[in-house]
């Protein structure tokens, strides 16, 4: 997919673009070699996949941001078929930052729900750029809980830099909003299968974020805050190096999430990311999406009730207690805190977090301890 906009660590993908480019028209000219050709394209692929398999967690926020990602409307434009949008949260308006609709899924009526950004400069204004008022939240659930009156598998697509933060909608009631979601999604009888498509940001995402599988795109992001807010409290400031530097103590990528058992899956990018290839990205979510509708269809209310309720407490479980004077045996120094995660097959890992890892206040790395 032809891109404007260019990523800063990609220069030498797009230097070595154009020169296919040219060579491409110097074999229709018959003025190169195919054999030139190919060569080219793999050493292009071979560095794709070199850049690629080693981003950094700022780059791959950079990644989730790139403004010619699919958004939710191109996913349903791709993968469903059938959509009827739902307008409206009957109280206040409709926040063109989260649509609702019912669709086709394979052979699945489902109920989608998603953000959208917008892509010329009039639709991002009308969407906020993603992020969601209250009366977005009241509306996305006031669809969810029509999906569950008529059983509804639904789908949310998440991709938010997080929850609008203007004074109106601080006034509308913003938080109760979507505490109320997190609540009453965590309740609800149907099948709810989530995955963060680009951004995951704080509340926002959570938002509509609460459901019986959580997965993320390879190159999205899912994080409690946004690296420049975390550099901005932290160092006072958001530079490149304070930005790249929150980016990393967040764990915001899906492997870290997944690792430490807070993400159930990763779903993998076409090489370049999605932004490069959309089509082929939409037929990898539209399988993963139809191979989890196939496995919850079935699955009795009270079950998939249990199921989410254990899911959700199992994340973030702490051992208090661990004495700093005998740390525990995968620990290399005292003063740690250690930390239970669980996994898929519920088996819980343990990792310790040493403090010196973390950043302090003032940017330079602490030596303190913790005590346990």
């Amino acid at each position: 997919m032809p891109t404007t906009y260019r990523l800063p660590f990609e220069k030498e993908i797009y230097e070595l673009e154009e020169v296919l480019t040219r060579l491409e028209a110097d074999v229709e000219k018959k003025l190169a070699s195919v054999e030139e050709l190919q060569r080219v394209r793999r050493e292009l692929t071979a560095l794709k996949r070199k850049i690629y398999s080693n981003l950094s967690a700022w780059e791959t926020v950079l990644v989730a941001r790139h403004p010619d990602r699919p958004q939710f409307l191109d996913y349903v434009e791709a993968i469903a078929e059938d959509f009827v949008e739902l307008h409206g949260d009957r109280a206040f308006g409709d926040d063109r930052a989260i649509r609702t609709g019912f669709a086709r899924i394979g052979d699945y009526k489902v109920m989608l729900i998603g953000h959208q950004k917008g892509r010329t400069l009039q639709e991002r204004q009308q969407c906020f750029y993603g992020c969601a008022h209250p009366e977005g939240y009241r509306k996305a659930l006031n669809k969810m809980k029509l999906a569950a009156k008529f059983r509804l598998p639904i789908v949310s697509l998440i991709d938010t830099p997080g929850a609008y933060p203007g004074i109106g909608a601080e006034e509308r009631g913003q938080a109760h909003l979507i505490a109320a979601n997190l609540l009453e999604m965590s309740r609800l009888p149907t099948p709810i299968i989530c995955v963060v498509i680009g951004e995951g940001g704080s509340g926002g995402a959570l938002g509509i974020g609460v459901g019986d599988k959580l997965a993320m795109l390879e190159f999205a992001y899912y994080s409690v805050i946004s690296p420049e807010g975390c550099a901005g409290i932290l160092w006072k400031e958001a530079t490149d190096e304070t930005k790249a530097r929150a980016a990393e103590a967040l764990k915001l990528t899906a492997r870290d999430l997944q690792r430490l058992g807070v993400l159930d899956d990763v779903i993998p990018e076409p090489l370049g990311g999605a932004h490069r290839d959309p089509r082929t990205m939409a037929n990898t979510l539209k399988s993963y999406l139809l191979r989890y509708l196939r496995e919850l269809r079935d699955v009795p209310p009270d079950v998939l009730l249990q199921r989410r309720y254990e899911k959700f407490r199992r994340m973030g479980v702490f051992l208090e207690g661990v004495n700093t004077a005998n740390p525990p045996a995968n620990s290399s120094a005292s003063g740690t805190v250690a930390v239970a995660t669980a996994n898929d097959s519920n088996n819980a890992a343990r990792e310790a977090l040493q403090p010196d890892e973390l950043p302090s206040s003032d940017g330079n790395d602490t030596d303190a301890t913790a005590n346990a």
